[in-house]
């Protein structure tokens, strides 16, 4: 075949594949997986007001599962007509079965089936993780287990200030608008949110009578609004592939893990964030291995949450599960998994001299092997270079200067270092 002949099939096989994401844009439109496990926050109140009078009963939340099955057919129809032997074809056919995987756990909402759709789509702690032996449960045990012997040094000598969630929404709004330069990005404050913040394409929400550290701050700009609110208007802004400003199932553990590798980066974590995402992912493994509502609300209490904190990372855990036990919402398994995934990732795009896909990986909300496998339509233009940049990003020289640090650092086994060998001169 000509090369004239190649480009005109090529072309061809593009203008489906344009077609059948216009299709997935409009089946996967009325599917909010998170929206309909998501307890009220009336809830919350109601737990927290019979602890608090010595009642230990566990909460009772009512699931109205979807009719979705005209948007599951639509989704097996999709992913049968996508080319697999295609990149862009392969990428609408894992898009698609994700979507359908999520539509068969929202028909069993409420019941222990959540479980295995669930954990399809975002593993378990048991999980290994790339390239090591170790699981998702050993690396938050690590982490649980260093923020513990550090804890009484750190929070002696944290200042004690709070940040109204008023007075953040304001910053953040003014900071937000400073930078998206064509779009609007609008802070709220939601009484009924039970989770500190939330994000979207174009709403960016606060929990309301809330406390907010200085942390807390720049990680939701990093987090939530150059991560999350970033790749959702940058996916949007595409010629060919609306889909890509679309939070599918299969692109949780890339998004949470750049997100959370965006605070690491712009040095906007701290070690009890870290031990905050390690606790949930003990949490997914109690409550698989048994432990009721209850059980784990008293562990997030003894590791010292607050009640609401408390009740808050625990309803994480049994959205759309029963609270009895022996059933779990996998997803916060995702977080620890995806930051050590995306870590290796952008050391590998250094070490092969491919930076360029870090950059990529913010034109939309998609997974690592979509932003390898889908490099060449990068370079053609069929997918558009990302509007928006996180600023750690724009810098490219100090991106290249950390991730080369980090190559080199990790071929120094810190076990065999004495005190000895970290004195310099004489």
């Amino acid at each position: 075949m000509s090369a004239r002949a190649t480009d005109a099939a090529e072309a061809r096989t593009l203008e489906r594949c344009a077609a059948l994401d216009a299709r997935l844009v409009a089946a996967i439109r009325g599917i909010r997986l998170l929206q309909i496990v998501s307890w009220p926050a009336s809830a919350q109140h109601r737990f927290i007001e019979n602890w608090q009078r010595g009642e230990r009963s566990l909460p009772d939340v009512r699931y109205a599962p979807p009719d979705l099955g005209a948007e599951r057919d639509e989704l097996i129809a999709i992913g049968r007509e996508a080319d697999a032997g295609h990149p862009v074809g392969d990428y609408l056919r894992r898009s698609a079965e994700s979507w359908r995987i999520a539509t068969d756990l929202l028909q069993a909402v409420g019941s222990t089936a959540v479980t295995e759709h669930s954990t399809r789509l975002y593993g378990r702690p048991g999980d290994r993780l790339p390239g090591s032996e170790l699981t998702n449960l050993d690396a938050a045990r690590h982490f649980i287990g260093l923020a513990g012997e550090l804890d009484q040094e750190i929070l002696a000598s944290d200042a004690d200030y709070c940040i109204p969630a008023e007075t953040l929404q304001a910053e953040l709004q003014a900071q937000l608008d400073g930078f998206f330069h064509s779009h609007k990005i609008q802070v709220e404050i939601d009484p009924d949110l039970i989770a500190k913040a939330a994000a979207g394409p174009t709403r960016i929400r606060l929990r309301s009578a809330t406390c907010f550290s200085e942390y807390d701050r720049h990680q939701l700009v990093e987090h939530e609004a150059f991560v999350h609110s970033l790749t959702g208007l940058n996916g949007r802004e595409q010629p060919h592939l609306k889909s890509l400003g679309r939070s599918s199932p299969r692109v949780t553990a890339t998004q949470e893990g750049l997100a959370v590798f965006a605070e690491l980066m712009s040095g906007s974590i701290d070690i009890e964030r870290m031990k905050r995402i390690s606790l949930r992912i003990v949490a997914i493994d109690m409550a698989l291995s048994g432990a009721d509502f209850i059980d784990v609300f008293r562990y997030f209490l003894d590791a010292g949450q607050t009640e609401s904190d408390s009740f808050a990372s625990t309803q994480r855990v049994f959205r759309g599960v029963p609270v009895q036990g022996g059933a779990a919402f996998t997803k916060d398994n995702v977080y620890l998994h995806g930051l050590l995934t995306v870590h290796t990732f952008f050391r590998w795009t250094l070490k092969h001299r491919r930076l360029n896909l870090s950059r990529a990986l913010f034109a939309g909300k998609m997974a690592l092997h979509d932003v390898i496998a889908l490099e060449p339509y990068f370079e053609s233009g069929y997918i558009a270079q990302p509007l928006y940049l996180p600023p750690w990003v724009q810098r490219a020289n100090g991106l290249a200067g950390m991730l080369a640090f980090s190559l080199f650092a990790n071929h120094i086994r810190i076990g065999s270092v004495e005190a000895g060998d970290l004195v310099l001169g004489v």
